[in-house]
This record gives C-alpha cells, structure tokens and sequence, in this order.
C-alpha cells in the first residue's frame, strides 16, 4: 500500500496527527497496538489521565474531535491551588483573572483516544499491528508490520512513546534522564466537593496532586521514591486512605472510595534529533518530561499541529528540508519546559532550609504579583506565544 503519511502509534499524539493530517488532505496510515478500549468514560475512572490545556483543546475542537471528548466524560477545572508541605508557601491561579472560562480539562487518557479513533474516516488504520521492519530509500519509506503487511509512504512518523521501536529501527539516539522516583496514579471518592480545583502539595519526597474529575472524585499523581511508591501501592484500602489524608493535609477532607492503583518510574529524556529524511517523531518518542505540572501531552499535541501544518501541501511531506521546519519550531520549546520541569523538580525536591525558604517566598510573593502570575497562568494554557494554526482555530 502507497500513502503519503505513516504514523506508528495512535495514541493521543499519533491520533491527533492522524486527523491533523487527514484534514490536510493527506493520504495516510495508522499503525497501533491496542484497539481503543470501548468502553471509555462509561464505567469506572481510569488509572491515567490528563491535564488538557485550553491550547491544546483549541486543536482538538479545530479537528471536530473535543465533541467526542465531552460526549464522554470530562472535568474542567478553574482554580488551581499549590502549597509547600517544608516551607508553607503557597500560590492560587483562577482563570477568572486572565478573563478565561476555565484552566483546562482533565480527561481520561482512553476517553481521548476514543474520541479521537472516532474521527479517522478516510484513515488506513491497522490495529492491533506493530511495526517490524523499517527500510528508508531517498525517495520514500517502507514499513513492514509484524502481521506481515507492507506500506510505503513519503513519511513515518513515530509516535510510540518514550521506547519507540520506529526511533530505534531508523538509528536515533535517545538520552534517558532517570528521576529516581515512581508516580502512583489512580482515581478517588473524596468526602469534600473538589470545587474545579487543581490541587498539588509539594511534600519532600515529591508532589501529589489531586486532580478534578466528575462527581468530586480525584484523580491523583502522587511522585514520590520508588520504595514508598511501592509501600502505597501495598497498603490496604483504609491505611491508604490515612496516608492519603495526611499527605494532602485533608484538603477533600476523608476518603470514601479508594479505586485501583497503579505505579510507574519516572524517566525524561530527549532524541538526539526529532527528523531525518523521511523520518519525524512526535510526543514522547521525541521527548519525554517530568509530570510535574501535566504538559507531557499537551507538548505532543502541539508536536502533531505543528508537523501537520509543516507537512499539508507539500508534494513531498518527507523530504528533510520540510522536516526541518517542524523540527525549529518545537524542538527549542520542548527542551525549554524539559528543563524548567526539572528546575522545579530540583527547587521543590531539596530539604535544605536555605532553598527551602526561598521556594516558599517565591511562592508567596508571585502570588502576590498579579502581571507575573498572569503571564505564566496564560504560558501554561498555551494561549501565549507563537502557536500552529490548529491552536488557534484555524484549518490547515
């Protein structure tokens, strides 16, 4: 089979793209392991979500796909509140002050991916399959799946995560950073109404977060060592919830329902490129970032408007000098938010008192400094600084 475009991985990245592409006019293939699960937003909360930014919402509701999101299930929040466990400090964001209706939406990752998956009319998706064999010719790609089909495209494109087997077959580096910690994930029934509000509490081994769903549940991301992570995993139900409260300084107040959990490591990192002939990478085969403050995805979505829009009306999407447009655009500001993930990492991980107060005078002095916390609450939305047209509602 002939296409213009194959992208391996359709998750929220590579399904994005897919339909950034296919309105761009573009011929093109999907290739993913796992069918999307039928079932999303309709039983339990899953283990992972997302924090969407009102950026990357913009993209989504540009390609017709945020109608499938809120057919589902969704939570937007408004308010977000942080607060240093060592040092007190402590800071609010309210989109009423940056005249917007809301900050983001938390959404489970399945429901997104769903959503998405129902808008690739006209896309030749193969799944369940995976990728086998990459051969890379001047002029076009081949990719052989392991159910033994053969496309040839002008571009592949690998959005499989951060352990890309297409990155790996087409010879790009990767430099892992690990974090040495674990993140347990996973929703609760809290006793308090949540408020849309984002909640994270820096404690010293890592932040936990509490984050919005539908009927005040939660979804939390509690980063912390990996032998604590796994003593939480452990836990029976009521001595979870204790620690749970403790942690959070019973801010939801107790726990009604505990529901499954799950714990993961940590690891950033970055590609050594993100293009080469005939050959781009998106999302976390290209980067990958500390869940600190939620734009892993966010980031990815941007990576797929941005190459689609680098890519629709090219005769030849592949040839490196088209790539290399996608590449400057967000490269620099991938490695940027990369790094001051870790800078905050590092600021709020460290005990020493000296560090300690400062963070927590920061805290406190740019909550008390409007035009600042105005300009990084609009930074963190993506409604600022040059973005892709689909960021700004616009058709490519």
């Amino acid at each position: 089979m002939h296409v213009d475009v194959v992208i391996v991985g359709g998750g929220m990245v590579g399904a994005t793209l897919a339909r950034a592409c296919l309105q761009a006019g573009l011929h093109t293939a999907l290739v993913e392991a796992r069918p999307p699960s039928p079932d999303a937003g309709t039983g339990p909360f899953a283990q992972r979500v997302s924090a969407i930014t009102p950026g990357a919402e913009t993209v989504l509701r540009t390609l017709g796909v945020w109608s499938g999101v809120t057919a589902r299930r969704v939570c937007a929040y408004r308010r977000m509140h942080v607060w240093d466990a060592l040092g007190g400090g402590e800071i609010h964001f309210d989109a009423r002050d940056v005249a917007e209706p809301r900050l983001g939406h938390i959404v489970e990752n399945d429901v997104l991916i769903a959503a998405l998956h129902e808008q690739l009319e006209g896309c030749e998706v193969f799944c369940p399959d995976t990728i086998s064999e990459l051969e890379t010719k001047p002029e076009r790609v081949r990719v052989r799946l392991t159910s033994g089909r053969v496309l040839n495209a002008s571009l592949a494109v690998a959005a499989d995560g951060a352990r890309s087997r297409l990155r790996g077959l087409a010879g790009i580096g990767f430099r892992p950073r690990p974090y040495a910690q674990h993140a347990l994930v996973g929703p609760m029934h809290m006793d308090r109404a949540h408020g849309a509000c984002a909640r994270q509490r820096f404690l010293p081994n890592g932040p936990l977060a509490l984050l919005p769903l539908p009927d005040d549940w939660v979804s939390i991301v509690w980063t912390t060592t990996p032998e604590e992570a796994a003593e939480l995993a452990a836990l029976p139900e009521a001595k979870f919830a204790d620690r749970l409260v403790a942690a959070s300084e019973g801010v939801l107040g107790s726990v009604r329902h505990v529901g499954p959990r799950a714990v993961f490591p940590l690891v950033g990192g970055q590609a050594d490129v993100y293009v080469q002939p005939r050959i781009a990478l998106v999302g976390d085969a290209a980067h990958v970032i500390h869940p600190l403050a939620g734009q892993g995805v966010n980031l990815g979505i941007l990576d797929a408007a941005t190459l689609a829009e680098s890519i629709a009306g090219r005769r030849d999407p592949g040839r490196i000098g088209v790539l290399r447009r996608y590449e400057r655009a967000r490269r620099g500001d991938d490695e940027l938010t990369m790094r001051l993930m870790e800078a905050f990492r590092y600021v709020f991980g460290s005990r020493l008192a000296p560090v300690v107060r400062l963070r927590s005078l920061g805290l406190s002095w740019t909550d008390a400094l409007p035009p600042i916390k105005t300009r990084l609450t609009r930074l963190a939305m993506d409604i600022a600084g040059e973005r892709p047209r689909l960021a700004r509602g616009l058709m490519l």
